[in-house]
């Protein structure tokens, strides 16, 4: 532990030295408790109290590539080296919804939501009226052995109830950027609104010749930050930078001088603009895909119980045609059985098969597999199934009301003829299910009624015939030798493939009643629960495609910044950080205007010129809002690390400050260095402006080699470390604190503001 000869003038007091299980590769404070949520080597996610105190630690069993928080701290989302974004519960780590937005890995998550009041819009706020109607939505079923959480499924119901009712929720979204270049937007990070590739945009930008557009190739996305006003959204890339429509051979020679690590600002301000419709549609989609997650499970298990008690019926019943053919008789078991139920003389394989084969005991045993396969089937339409299609139904003419609202809706592509018609397929499910119920219960019935009869057959046969059988009913004995004994009614529903036989009468007179209403579908008695669901689900996906597609071509590239240059090997990690702050030097405008703040290391490669440095890079979106009025307001300032350090990582605090990690550069090994923590306070450093009108194949930042402001250790705010420290660098402007990480795998907590009194369990 450190021994301060005058503790009361060292800022940055040290809270408590903790060692880790592992080294750690990613770490984010909880942006509303003192939770601090970090990643292994071997991607496990352990969350620890202030105190250090664990409280859960996941394995996820995949790489884990990036985390983050969600606004409110109740969930953390996660992206994964596949591709897929997970989110989990902070109360137990739970998983609660997992999807596959990207075909790379995901290599980073930022999770911001709308931070303007809605007071003045003289839009009436929408509310969810489905719990007027419904209880609470049904959640997955499951066979027993499935463990919670399989499959991507909401794992309980306090979990579901969190993500499924978003109408109390601020208007918030999930960025997630992997390393091809891609960027999707997730409303509440569960309703993928929009996707864009940073390789597709081919952008003008003032620094470059005004009569020719550039593009990126091969880019890999480091970061992304969407501005609090959801307009903007600013990230960082390393790739290749080369004009438009140019020849092949020309590309190389273009892209050798440009080939690094770019910034490039979108526009995202529809997400602003349409916040409100973007937030209805989001609810009432995201609800769907969660219940038709709840119909798929329900039909999957139904199959699956269905198809396991009939196994066991058939192990049972086949021997029966081994036996006929055995005795030589030219028959089928239903018409022996048909013989046993007129009266007639018993033939000797049904007399063996009652008798000897089949018995009483297994009979008893087949029946009630059977008939429990048919009431937890009957349990799983009605607590899940059916449920989840009449909410999906309700829903679905929810979002048809809101696509007849086209001064709205048709702006964010919510199209009413695929509306109308995925409602249309909703209802028919609906009617496929009711239909589904009743020849549930016939069947099952029958089965009763069936093996009923074969009980009292056995004891007659035995001479054991008493009073108390259930009584049974020959009729339905019959009906079922005739359609259930070689068939099955309900696994020919539940399979899509199938098609089901219907007579040319019942169709007539199903035609005959499209005349007075109703569904003008006629063939759905041909279809399957299961394929009338595969309708209802691609109408539905059909119908969102169009604001996923609407809202894509609505984020543009409104600028592209080169950076540095970078070696054209894999880069390496470049510890870069983003963030947003109200300008308060702006008090001609009538609202608050947000200045971009983007800070960086340099790489010693980069330039021959410029070494040990970082880039503070401000006013990139002014520099947009200003360009027609022909200022400029795009400024950047070069600090260099003092003699004897190298920055490890960095990160913006809050009021503009900037948090350094440095290490020495004299030690010998990582066992024998160590380290500091600086703050910088980015308001008086000597920004310059940066002409937005050079040659392409000018580096911005180079042109800052005259004015390098040298940091000093006697004039900045110091705290040594005595460690050599790794990346990453976790701060918290919200608690004001920071978390260090030392080689020797410790973890070093320091409160950064020298008045904070506010924080408990103190050691």
């Amino acid at each position: 532990m450190e021994t301060d000869e005058a503790p009361r003038l060292l800022p940055f007091q040290l809270q408590f030295d903790k060692p880790v299980v592992s080294p750690i590769k990613i770490a984010e404070w909880n942006p509303e408790k003192d939770l601090l949520a970090m990643v292994t080597e071997d991607s496990k996610i352990l969350l620890h109290r202030f105190n250090w105190q664990r409280l859960w630690t996941i394995s996820p069993g995949r790489c884990i590539t990036s985390l983050c928080w969600r606004p409110d701290g109740k969930a953390i989302a996660v992206g994964l080296e596949d591709g897929f974004v997970s989110l989990h519960d902070v109360e137990n780590g739970k998983l609660l919804r997992s999807v596959k937005s990207h075909s790379a890995a995901v290599v980073c998550l930022h999770w911001e939501e709308n931070g303007q009041e809605d007071s003045s819009s003289n839009v009436p706020i929408y509310e969810d009226r489905t719990s007027r109607f419904f209880p609470s939505a049904p959640r997955v079923p499951r066979l027993p052995g499935v463990v919670g959480g399989d499959a991507g499924f909401l794992d309980g119901e306090d979990s579901f109830q969190e993500l499924s009712n978003s109408s109390h929720q601020r208007f918030n979204i999930l960025c997630s950027g992997d390393k091809d270049g891609s960027v999707c937007f997730s409303i509440f990070g569960i309703f993928l609104i929009g996707k864009i590739n940073i390789h597709k945009f081919s952008v003008c930008t003032p620094s470059l010749d005004n009569k020719a557009t550039h593009r990126l190739l091969n880019a890999s996305i480091h970061k992304v930050v969407l501005s609090k006003d959801l307009c903007h959204l600013t990230l960082t890339c390393s790739g290749e930078m080369v004009e438009d429509r140019v020849e092949i051979t020309d590309k190389r020679a273009i892209g050798k001088g440009l080939l690094g690590l770019h910034c490039l600002v979108l526009d995202t301000s529809i997400f602003l603009k349409r916040k409100n419709e973007l937030h209805q549609v989001a609810q009432q989609a995201s609800n769907i895909e969660e219940l038709i997650e709840v119909i798929r499970a329900s039909l999957s298990v139904s199959s699956k119980q269905w198809s396991d008690a009939m196994r066991t019926f058939h192990e049972r019943f086949d021997p029966l045609c081994t036996m006929i053919i055995d005795h030589g008789l030219d028959s089928i078991p239903q018409e022996e059985f048909l013989s046993l139920l007129c009266g007639a003389r018993t033939s000797p394989p049904i007399h063996q098969f009652l008798v000897n084969s089949l018995g009483e005991v297994g009979l008893k045993r087949v029946a009630k597999v059977v008939c429990s396969a048919g009431k937890e089937l009957q349990l799983v339409v009605l607590d899940h199934l059916q449920p989840a299609a009449e909410i999906i139904g309700f829903r679905m003419g929810e979002l048809r009301g809101l696509s007849r609202w086209r001064a709205r809706f048709k702006g964010i592509g919510l199209d009413e003829a695929l509306m109308n018609h995925a409602t249309d397929k909703a209802g028919m499910l609906l009617v496929q299910v009711e239909r589904f119920m009743m020849v549930l219960s016939s069947v099952v019935q029958q089965f009763s009624n069936f093996f009923s009869w074969l009980l009292k057959c056995i004891k007659m046969l035995m001479s054991e015939l008493n009073d108390q059988l259930i009584p049974c009913n020959s009729e339905l004995v019959v009906l079922f030798l005739r359609y259930l004994y070689g068939q099955d009614p309900i696994q020919l529903l539940l399979t899509a493939s199938e098609v089901v036989e219907i007579d040319p009468g019942t169709m007539d007179r199903v035609k005959e009643l499209v005349q007075f209403g109703g569904f003008s579908d006629c063939e759905y008695l041909r279809r399957t629960l299961a394929e009338e669901f595969q309708l209802m689900e691609s109408g539905f996906k059909e119908a969102i495609l169009m604001p996923f597609t609407a809202i894509s071509k609505r984020v543009l590239c409104n600028d592209f910044l080169p950076l540095f240059p970078i070696p054209s090997s894999p880069v390496s990690y470049v510890p870069t950080t983003i963030s947003y702050y109200k300008d308060t030097l702006d008090v001609a405008s009538s609202h608050d205007n947000l200045v971009d703040y983007i800070s960086f290391r340099i790489p010693d490669e980069s330039f021959s010129d410029i070494s040990n440095c970082i880039g503070i890079l401000r006013g990139l979106m002014h520099d947009l809002r200003n360009g027609e009025k022909g200022c400029n307001s795009l400024e950047a300032v070069l600090l260099c690390i003092p003699d004897g350090y190298h920055c490890v990582d960095l990160s913006l605090y809050k009021e503009s400050q900037i948090v350094l990690l440095l290490n020495e550069t004299t030690g010998t090994s990582e066992t024998s260095g160590n380290a500091c923590m600086m703050i910088v306070d980015a308001i008086g450093l000597p920004f310059a402006s940066i002409s937005r009108f050079t040659s392409p194949n000018h580096w911005k930042l180079q042109g800052l080699k005259d004015s390098i402001v040298y940091l000093q250790m006697e004039t900045e705010k110091v705290r040594s470390i005595p460690h050599f420290v790794i990346a990453p660098l976790a701060v918290s402007a919200s608690r004001g604190v920071a978390c260090v990480f030392a080689a020797r795998k410790r973890a070093l907590v320091y409160i950064l503001e020298e008045d904070e009194d506010e924080v408990s369990d103190a050691e």
